[in-house]
């Protein structure tokens, strides 16, 4: 490695620990994983922006913090290990507040309800109740809900770090669904018309803000921000402009 690269990288990375553990005054660091339309993803004209409903909120969470987002790009089973080891403010990824995740980090109040759906290729009639996909072959996101729920229903699982790696799996006839978020499934929906969203009976999840135990102030200022945000339109508008 060159040494100008590598003073470059060691830069960098004092760069991300000096505003993940608060010592930037002014940088709010939210980690997320840009693979889960409309929620967050990669786009925007220079076509590496990262984009949507979470990182909008996110945004005005920074604004009313006084400070300026910075956002990092991870693997969505790494985000608590980077919150928890200071790397990261909070995240912001369509999180599902669950028992589990709350034995190590604290959630802001919900901000979106969701539910699990399953997408399969359009010419597959097998599947209209719950007992129809236990045993299947499920293609999953690594980490998510959808990951810890399918292990009810079935121990063939394939696990991905993105839900477009899952969905590629399907199209191409290796796995029997994908079980994934209702709006990211809908969105991905939409552009593979060959693929079918099929609604079953699961139970609704909602999503929140992860944010580290030790740091009850900076909860409570993005709690904050939401409660603001719907009382003025404000979240109602972004809901509008990003789930269609």
């Amino acid at each position: 490695m060159k040494k100008s690269m590598l003073l470059g990288g060691l830069t960098l990375t004092a760069t991300l620990l000096l505003a993940g553990c608060g010592k930037s005054d002014d940088v709010l660091v939210v980690g997320t994983n840009a693979a889960f339309p409309p929620f967050e993803y990669v786009g925007g004209q220079s076509g590496d922006e990262i984009k949507g409903f979470d990182i909008d909120l996110a945004k005005q969470i920074a604004k009313d913090a006084g400070k300026t987002l910075k956002v990092e790009n991870m693997k969505f089973d790494s985000l608590i290990v980077a919150l928890n080891s200071g790397k990261i403010d909070f995240i912001a990824s369509g999180m599902t507040i669950t028992a589990e995740r709350q034995a190590n980090v604290n959630f802001s109040e919900p901000y979106y309800e969701a539910t699990q759906v399953v997408l399969v290729n359009k010419d597959n009639d097998s599947i209209h109740t719950l007992e129809d996909i236990k045993g299947k072959h499920f293609a999953v996101q690594l980490g998510t809900t959808a990951d810890i729920m399918s292990k009810k229903y079935t121990q063939n699982i394939t696990a991905f770090n993105t839900g477009f790696e899952a969905i590629m799996e399907l199209k191409n006839s290796k796995v029997d669904l994908v079980l994934f978020d209702s709006e990211p499934a809908a969105n991905y929906l939409a552009k593979n018309p060959e693929l079918k969203m099929i609604k079953l009976d699961f139970p609704a999840e909602f999503y929140g803000f992860a944010v580290s135990k030790e740091q009850p102030e900076l909860l409570a200022s993005i709690n904050k921000t939401l409660a603001n945000m719907k009382a003025n339109g404000q979240y109602q508008t972004l809901v509008s402009a990003h789930i269609k």
